[in-house]
């Protein structure tokens, strides 16, 4: 079984809607579908991990089914989704429950044996509670 857990690379400008709830979906051209939480490498300049993600859902459809969907909370513009998802069929949209902003961004090494950020995304075989801890959460 393959851990519910990854770590997604998104860039600073985007984070910082996620943090003030302005932006409430992070956008995709692929990712597992089963995920639950999500711990969030800033890119850079950052290039720490900065909050974890609880996820509530994802959303899969077309371009132009997800925008419907999002639009309202999506913290981007609609020229901007459509020059992310042009010339594609698919399109995901991770809805948040929660986020959790570190109190002191970590490196990506208190979490797993790499020093290079993911291109996309990995997973993460530690639990969520261990996660919580390593970064100094609750």
């Amino acid at each position: 079984m393959k851990s519910k857990t990854i770590i997604l690379s998104i860039h600073p400008q985007h984070i910082e809607k996620i943090l003030t709830g302005e932006k409430q979906y992070e956008y995709r051209k692929r990712i597992p579908l089963e995920i639950e939480h999500i711990i969030v490498y800033a890119t850079s300049p950052v290039k720490k991990i900065v909050a974890i993600i609880n996820v509530a859902t994802i959303i899969k459809g077309t371009p132009s089914e997800v925008w419907d969907q999002t639009k309202n909370h999506s913290g981007i513009s609609e020229d901007f989704f459509s020059t992310y998802f042009k010339g594609h069929q698919e399109s995901y949209a991770i809805k948040f429950n929660n986020v959790y902003e570190l109190p002191i961004p970590k490196s990506i090494t208190d979490i797993i044996k790499t020093s290079y950020a993911p291109q996309s995304y990995i997973y993460v075989n530690t639990s969520i509670q261990d996660i919580y801890r390593l970064l100094g959460i609750g």
